[in-house]
């Protein structure tokens, strides 16, 4: 059984992780099995920071839930993911959260080797005055998502993974209070591992400046 909260509960998305399958921009620059490698280091390093964190953690996996991975079941709930697009998976991920009773719900990715705990105790800290918070990321997206109650319109007609993804958000939450993160960078490119001396081996078979 997971360590609950009664009022608090940290969704995270994953994508099961299969060469070929996980982080196809990057692995463009990088090559498949570097990139597969590579996701496999972010989703160790948001097991990690989010152990840290005192609420309900519930991990949604893209395509096939699995046992005995990083995710473990004494301190995580696991579900797979429901829904034809990314906005979709998220609204029934917060849907059954609200349904649960909780009654400020986060969302994550995997792929942010930013994120610290300090981000996702901000984010639950602010929607105790806020309707909603958001962390935006440099490409234009966002990195987390938080809400106190469920405000359907983001998760639509939204251009996922695109570079207006946290302008059009915003503005479906312009009659909303928002609290806003600092911005941070997700890796979804070669180019984004050169801030991170953990993966210069990477940036050197690029021929990349670090």
């Amino acid at each position: 059984m997971s360590i609950q909260n009664t009022d608090n509960i940290l969704l995270i998305f994953t994508r099961n992780p299969e060469l070929g399958k996980v982080k196809t921009r990057l692995a463009k620059g990088v090559g498949q099995e570097n990139a597969l490698t590579i996701y496999k280091q972010l989703l160790q390093h948001t097991h990690d920071v989010v152990v840290q964190n005192n609420c309900t953690k519930r991990v949604g996996y893209s395509v096939k839930v699995r046992t005995n991975d990083i995710w473990e079941e004494s301190l995580f709930e696991k579900f797979q993911q429901q829904g034809d697009d990314l906005g979709q998976r998220m609204e029934e991920a917060f849907s059954d959260a609200f349904s649960d009773n909780y009654k400020k719900v986060v969302i994550i990715g995997s792929d942010l080797y930013d994120l610290q705990p300090h981000h996702i105790e901000e984010a639950f800290h602010a929607l105790s005055t806020h309707d909603a918070v958001i962390g935006p990321a440099k490409d234009g997206g966002y990195y987390l998502l938080g809400m106190s109650t469920l405000v359907s319109d983001v998760f639509k007609h939204k251009e996922w993974g695109g570079d207006t993804v946290l302008e059009s958000t915003l503005k479906d939450l312009s009659s909303y209070t928002v609290h806003t993160l600092e911005e941070l960078n997700d890796i979804d490119f070669a180019e984004d591992l050169q801030p991170y001396p953990e993966f210069t081996n990477y940036i050197n078979q690029l021929k990349l400046q670090p």
